[in-house]
């Protein structure tokens, strides 16, 4: 597997607008091979930001270099007109190629995904 990673610093008073952009959009994801599964996480507040990550997992690079290239990333990809800067520089991409993976039992991710 393959977990590509995007992190943005989101302008602390910018982060329902961020929210919303990704929450309203249509990713184009699952029309892709490989795509697994796609996370928007939140992470720590800082005294100007709060750290936001797309976190997707493909089945390998491949699959998503294969995305990057897509006609379904462009239109995913669309500007989103805003009137105010949504985060802090150029997001950060990171990617890994997974060594381990040690899976939960299934209650534990309906748990998981209930909350």
């Amino acid at each position: 597997m393959f977990i590509a990673m995007n992190r943005f610093k989101v302008v602390k008073d910018a982060t329902a607008d961020f929210e919303a952009v990704w929450l309203g959009r249509d990713s184009h994801l699952g029309e892709m091979p490989g795509f697994v599964e796609f996370h928007l996480l939140r992470g720590p507040e800082h005294e100007d930001h709060v750290l936001y990550a797309s976190h997707t997992i493909w089945r390998s690079r491949a699959d998503f270099e294969a995305w990057t290239r897509s006609e379904q990333f462009r239109k995913a990809h669309g500007r989103v007109p805003s009137t105010k800067p949504l985060y802090l520089g150029h997001p950060q991409f990171e990617g890994f190629e997974t060594i381990q993976t040690v899976g939960g039992s299934a209650d534990a991710r309906q748990d998981a995904d209930a909350v």
